[in-house]
């Protein structure tokens, strides 16, 4: 959809807004992929979800900070096996045409929620694919059960310690979901609608979405927040429409022409022209991510560290860190960003040396050098600004050693979805922390389970046992102190087998309208749109 056309889509929306309603226009990077956020660690899509579904707990606005949600309360055993969690009583949830609930949110929605991730024999473990990214990477193998007390009281039980479980469960992911409603859809014989036509708890619900083209949300009236008087989550507008687009010119161009009031992830070198709109602000936000490119294990040269010891130092990693992150990046080799604790700052990024990776390909058997491909994400993150400008350079310097890289890219749900399928011979990927601790990316992307399946997310299926040990026992301790050191034993294990190389991160700004009050955006997890108001 050309913008002209996506103009007319939102200006069509406006009209059918009721007279002098205030409406919020969000510029979008991507379309979600899924409409359950069990099913997805996509930041995009969680950007949507966010603000339908709620979790127990929640990364409170702009800071680092856990905060109750759908759960008023917690308490730790002694041996920091089971957490129990007191649930929120009159919590409404939404309706649509096929459902009308005829109860409140209780114990059962959080039972079903995560026994459709726990047990393999639950009607809807299966259902769109059971996939269920976040908790099968960082639950599944900790998880011994979870206990009903009464109907507003959970308790989960650990097999052993871990750690960062608070945080965990703060993950948009792990947002409860409505067991009547599966009850519903299955007596219609319908349980596939449960991933794709939402019902949550939280400040807004979805009215249409048009994929690639336009989101709308509407106030869910009866939401809790509201109910408890929480401005935070009390939507103050009366529709969200989100324009997806995933040009990072085209959104701030929306921006500057009044069409968006909010556009995610501009261009970093883009800041001076939000800077001189003025009707913009340009907010910068301090974003813990790490991104980076993956050798796939499933192709035999990548299984020989030589040659991804020679790819590794073959890049120019300062100019490339200097150019696509704007001046805003950090060069490195540990996975952990320079933002989070347990971030190792004396592991470099591999030495820029051509002859060293010439010397290695010959080595490895491969003199003349070889034909592969490299992957560019196509839509702006923290992570990677830029991913065609950064497989571009990347390009340039490999062919300097006889390496021909092709320029493979996809919409960015189908990107996902083949990356995860294991399509990508180098994958260019990367995550925004969702909670404040270490443990997150390093999970998601480089390790495996307990089978020895790489977790959804490690599109290259490198499985370390010294790594994946390393980052066990990491969690299984509470010292901050020997937690640390262990996270720096792993990164130092990762860069001497070189699975990725990584290429960084940086603060992330948004275009935000000076008409638009009350939006902060997120330092870990998503950012609310309720809360916000427009003048």
């Amino acid at each position: 959809m050309n913008r002209k056309t996506l103009g007319l889509c939102l200006l069509a929306m406006m009209a059918a807004a009721p007279a002098n309603a205030a409406m919020l226009s969000v510029c979008i990077e991507g379309s979600p992929e899924v409409f359950n956020p069990e099913m997805t660690s996509n930041g995009t899509t969680a950007y949507v979800l966010g603000q339908i579904y709620d979790g127990l707990v929640a990364v409170k606005p702009g800071s680092s900070e856990i905060e109750p949600a759908l759960a008023e309360s917690w308490s730790v055993s002694d041996d920091a096996k089971t957490y129990t969690f007191k649930l929120r009583h009159g919590v409404k949830w939404q309706s649509n045409d096929k459902f009308t609930p005829t109860r409140n949110f209780n114990a059962d929605d959080v039972m079903f929620t995560f026994e459709r991730m726990m047990k393999k024999d639950h009607p809807y473990a299966k259902v769109n694919g059971g996939t269920f990214i976040t908790f099968n990477t960082k639950l599944a193998d900790a998880l011994d059960s979870i206990k009903k007390i009464d109907d507003y009281t959970v308790a989960f039980v650990l097999k052993q310690p871990l750690a960062p479980f608070i945080g965990i469960m703060a993950h948009n992911s792990l947002s409860i979901t409505s067991g009547e409603y599966a009850d519903v859809l299955a007596k219609a014989k319908t349980p596939e609608l449960i991933d794709r036509e939402p019902i949550g708890t939280g400040p807004f619900q979805l009215q249409a979405y048009q994929q690639d083209a336009v989101i709308r949300l509407v106030p869910f009236k009866d939401g809790w927040g509201a109910a408890i008087k929480d401005k935070s989550r009390t939507p103050m507008v009366d529709s969200v429409v989100m324009a997806i687009s995933a040009d990072a010119s085209v959104r701030l161009q929306r921006a500057v022409a009044g069409e968006c009031q909010i556009a995610l992830y501009p261009n970093l070198a883009d800041r001076g022209m939000i800077e001189k709109s003025g009707t913009l602000n340009a907010v910068q936000t301090p974003v813990a991510s790490t991104g980076f490119i993956t050798f796939n294990f499933r192709d035999e040269k990548f299984k020989d560290k030589r040659v991804r010891e020679a790819l590794a130092h073959a890049i120019n990693i300062k100019p490339l860190v200097s150019n696509v992150y704007d001046g805003m990046g950090t060069v490195t080799g540990a996975v952990i960003p320079p933002s989070l604790w347990g971030y190792d700052k004396d592991i470099g990024g591999y030495s820029y040396d051509p002859e060293l990776a010439k010397k290695l390909l010959a080595e490895a058997g491969y003199k003349d050098g070889f034909s592969t491909q490299i992957w560019a994400i196509p839509v702006a993150r923290p992570y990677m600004p830029n991913g065609r400008r950064a497989a571009e350079m990347i390009q340039a310097d490999w062919a300097k050693i006889g390496v021909k890289a092709d320029v493979i890219s996809y919409e960015w749900g189908e990107y996902i979805t083949r990356a995860r399928n294991g399509e990508a011979q180098v994958g260019m990927f990367g995550g925004i922390y969702d909670f404040p601790d270490p443990s997150q990316i390093p999970n998601n992307y480089f390790t495996c389970d307990s089978a020895g399946k790489p977790s959804p997310s490690n599109i290259g299926a490198w499985c370390d046992k010294d790594f994946i040990g390393l980052m066990n026992q990491a969690g299984t301790i509470t010292d901050q102190t020997k937690r640390i050191a262990f996270y720096k034993e792993a990164q130092e294990r990762f860069h001497a087998e070189v699975p990725a190389v990584i290429l960084g991160g940086a603060d992330t700004i948004t275009a935000v309208a000076k008409s638009v009050k009350g939006y902060v955006p997120a330092i870990f997890g998503s950012s609310r749109l309720s809360g916000v108001t427009v003048e």
